[in-house]
């Protein structure tokens, strides 16, 4: 019988009030625990988002969660950039006892540090960017992140056994700074409940009438989210007479005066009266107003997956994005909504034909949640995780065995 995998999560940082990103560690971590993997995540005591006290957890030892382990470490020094000096000790110190690690975000000092160690201690790695290889991240701070790629991430990237991706859309436009790096495609995984609400439960929570359609828009309050295509769209519709309830659900803790900037100019419109702001939404009430959504909108700028959109599928609500949300091909070919361009017009377009047809929604939401069941459910993601560990060891174990024959 063969030993099982031995693998290393390393993620800056583990937000447990506003989940994001680091928080799909966890869910994968789970998973690969479910299919016999030993997993130990590494993260620092830092909580996500500036601004936010530290973790209160224990500091240097292995707690078990969820069939798998997690350590915690300070960020020390340089707390603001969720660095830790600890950290990257305990992975030089115990490096070889795994069989890959798994690094979850670039530009960030204990991810780059944390990808020099393990080529230091010959421990294969896979780094998975997060987006931030996306050209337009990159633009901000554009100089520094310039300068910081090439002196400490294209050393990194061109030592990695893969750069994992999480659809095709996001591999081909990300920047790899000349280096040639094998690419691995896995979509991000979706907890589904393990009973939902009952139907109907968020509009009697927010008092809006049953056959009144509810346009949610559930994500980071962020520029980049397409928020000032989304709101003079709404303005245009409920103009021309349509009706609906538009939900703005989600906040924006390192940015509060752009999110107070977009719930000024909602309160201030006409769209005003037809607008619930929820601010940031978890649990119950999170999946009651996802399943309650007559659609899904998210006409981001950019998004390299944007799981708020395959957890409106889960929930059977077809989605309305945009063509730079990187799943829009998968959503398309589902038919699990509808795509957009990036301006009102398109997007007014759009919107209204998914408003006037509640038979259509109700066929498009049932393709959304039988392709996210089926290609976003955690079991499916964990076991196309775990076949992509084995074939980078296997390869690293033909090249070392070819290696040594030519010696």
């Amino acid at each position: 019988m063969s030993q099982p995998l031995r693998i290393l999560q390393i993620v800056p940082s583990i937000s447990l009030v506003y989940g994001g990103p680091s928080q799909m560690v966890l869910g994968l971590s789970a998973a690969l625990a479910q299919e016999g993997v030993g997993v130990t995540v590494l993260t620092t005591d830092s909580n996500g988002d500036v601004g936010q006290a530290p973790l209160d957890v224990p500091l240097n030892q292995p707690i078990l969660q969820d069939g798998y382990q997690i350590c915690y470490f300070r960020c020390s020094p340089f707390r603001r950039y969720k660095f830790s000096l600890d950290l990257l000790g305990w992975l030089a110190e115990h490096a070889q006892e795994f069989d890959l690690a798994h690094i979850h975000a670039l530009f960030s000092p204990v991810s780059t540090a944390a990808a020099f160690v393990a080529r230091d201690r010959q421990l294969p790695y896979i780094l998975r960017p997060l987006g931030t290889l996306d050209p337009a991240d990159l633009r901000k701070k554009r100089y520094l992140k310039q300068i910081y790629a090439v002196l400490l991430e294209r050393p990194n990237l061109a030592g990695a056994a893969a750069v994992h991706f999480t659809c095709t859309q996001e591999a081909k436009i990300s920047e790899r700074f000349g280096t040639v790096t094998p690419d691995v495609i896995i979509p991000l995984g979706v907890q589904l409940p393990q009973q939902w609400p009952e139907p109907g439960q968020a509009l009697t929570q927010l008092g809006i009438p049953s056959n009144q359609p509810l346009v949610l828009f559930m994500s980071r309050i962020d520029p980049k989210k397409g928020l000032n295509l989304l709101i003079p769209t709404l303005e245009r519709l409920l103009a021309e007479g349509w009706d609906f309830h538009f939900v703005l659900a989600g906040t924006n803790p390192q940015d509060p005066a752009y999110e107070k900037k977009i719930q000024t100019q909602v309160q201030a419109s006409p769209l005003g009266r037809h607008t619930t702001i929820t601010g940031f939404v978890q649990g119950d009430f999170k999946m009651a107003l996802l399943q309650d959504a007559a659609m899904f909108v998210m006409p981001s700028y950019y998004e390299n997956f944007g799981i708020a959109v395959a957890e409106a599928m889960a929930a059977g609500t077809p989605v309305v994005i945009s063509n730079q949300v990187y799943i829009w091909e998968e959503v398309q070919e589902a038919e699990a909504g509808w795509v957009t361009s990036c301006n009102v017009d398109s997007l007014t377009q759009v919107l209204r034909l998914a408003l006037q047809d509640a038979d259509e929604r109700r066929r498009r939401g049932l393709k959304a949640q039988e392709y996210a069941r089926k290609y976003y459910s955690w079991s499916a993601i964990a076991r196309q995780t775990i076949e992509t560990y084995q074939q980078i060891l296997a390869d690293q174990s033909a090249r070392l065995n070819a290696s040594m024959t030519q010696r």
